[in-house]
């Protein structure tokens, strides 16, 4: 039986080898890709001319950190990922063990516990004004996109449907909330159901036209929805406003009785004695988008154990097969489509009421793709594993704007938050190499006999772990 560590030392040169040529790889494409976007500065001179000039040492930065840290991947971590797998085979340790420590088995309880503690820990440790930034930032903008992340799961990740236009559905909730609230003047509390309702219609006449398309032709025709309805909300001044938008958006009341505008003799800080601040109104948004998707969380679990939820499940599997069994697969894609623009249409109500403005501009095909993204890095059908990366990807990109001391390591004229999309495009090549089923590998069947046991990501349809 052959030596083990005379193996490995046999093969480590080899090894080295070929992280020392792809690490020389990396750096050239990474000088071609950023020789442009980060090389090269365009400024304006006194003579108010537009000139060019090149950043050698910031391009040389980009480079060696392509190269190094490919040449440390492919020299020694992989192999020791790959060492770590080969013990645990021959061990006969499973991938996905059913022993859970005491973390894990809590993990749900004690991030609700966190999320409700949040405001009264931030407050108590910045003051109520300098807690508006963490609560609005930090807070209420993830929990923004975790909830239309869940709502996009029901389509993408537990139907299988790939739609590329679901900021459409955010975009009618938004509008939705601001055109009725202004010209009827209907609360919150009102509206916010009623532009779930509009947007699950939306999703409806969206289903209809994709009944029979899949995959490639079924993301190009959500796709183009959703750039029609940007375009029909730019050029449809009369009702839109255009490119203006629409401002004074009517803000939420606590159920009527208390009101956050500061001219109303009901304002929440008159009536309880407290200074005046924007950062009351802000805690209040964040417990009521915590309660939206706590809602939309346990909507999702049980229509997942319905025959609806199975209905999707076989969907996504596999549609011929799915038919073959009887499924009606037209309300079972018209279903998945409803519902899911129905969240979208809900976060988008919130959205209007927490700007105050609504313009097309916030709902741009970028927006779907950072939602889908978060989907898939989280993994399609885990909740959790969507909320994580939700977490990762939208807070990790506003604490770029935090770190002003990144300008001491590039320079005065480094602006961290202008390289925010770099660095998310970097993540997620990063964790698509390492966990292509995204961050939750594994998940629990929603159908199982007699004894309900996790499913490996090595033993599920790639990309819907």
């Amino acid at each position: 039986m052959p030596n083990t560590n005379s193996t490995a030392k046999e093969t480590a040169p080899g090894v080295m080898a070929q992280a020392v040529k792809e690490g020389l790889l990396a750096g050239v494409l990474a000088f071609g890709m950023f020789l442009l976007y980060v090389g090269v500065e365009t400024y304006q001179n006194i003579d108010n001319a537009l000139v060019w000039r090149m950043r050698w040492g910031l391009l040389a930065i980009f480079v060696a950190i392509a190269a190094i840290g490919r040449f440390l991947v492919v020299g020694f971590v992989k192999p020791h990922i790959d060492r770590r797998k080969l013990a645990k085979a021959k061990a006969g340790i499973p991938e996905v063990s059913d022993e859970k420590g005491f973390f894990h088995r809590h993990f749900l309880k004690i991030a609700l516990i966190f999320l409700v503690l949040y405001p009264p820990i931030i407050v108590s440790l910045n003051g109520v004004q300098g807690s508006l930034k963490y609560v609005d930032n930090f807070g209420i903008q993830i929990l923004i996109y975790v909830m239309l992340a869940w709502g996009l799961n029901v389509v993408v990740g537990l139907a299988g449907l790939l739609d590329l236009g679901y900021v459409a559905f955010y975009a009618v909730g938004a509008y939705s909330y601001a055109l009725l609230s202004d010209t009827f003047g209907l609360s919150f509390w009102l509206l916010l159901p009623l532009a779930g309702i509009l947007a699950a219609f939306w999703g409806i006449i969206l289903g209809f036209p994709v009944l029979r398309l899949r995959g490639d032709y079924l993301a190009i025709v959500t796709l183009a929805f959703g750039e029609i309805i940007r375009l029909v909300l730019m050029n449809w001044t009369e009702v839109t406003g255009g490119t203006a938008g629409i401002s004074g958006v009517a803000k939420a009341s606590i159920f009527g009785i208390w009101s956050f505008d500061v001219g109303a003799d009901n304002n929440f800080a008159k009536v309880f004695g407290l200074p005046m601040s924007s950062a009351y109104y802000k805690i209040f948004l964040f417990y009521v988008i915590l309660a939206l998707c706590l809602i939309t969380a346990y909507v999702t679990i049980k229509l997942r154990s319905m025959p609806i939820g199975r209905a999707w499940e076989a969907l996504r599997e596999d549609e011929i097969a799915c038919r073959s069994l009887g499924i009606d697969t037209v309300k079972t894609k018209l279903t998945a489509f409803a519902i899911g623009a129905m969240f979208g249409g809900f976060a988008g109500s919130f959205f209007a009421a927490r700007q105050g403005f609504v313009s097309p501009e916030s709902f741009v095909f970028l927006e779907s793709a950072v939602i889908l993204a978060i989907v898939v890095l989280g993994g399609m059908g885990s909740l959790t594993g969507i909320a994580i990366a939700a977490v990762v990807m939208i807070g990790g990109t506003e604490l770029l704007r935090e770190m002003e001391f990144l300008k001491h390591v590039f320079g005065e004229d480094f602006t961290p938050e202008l390289y925010r999309m770099l660095l998310f495009g970097l993540a997620m090549v990063a964790v698509m190499l390492f966990k292509p089923r995204g961050f939750v590998g594994s998940r629990e069947p929603t159908a199982f006999l007699k004894e309900r046991k996790a499913v490996s990501g090595s033993f599920t349809k790639e990309g819907h772990g």
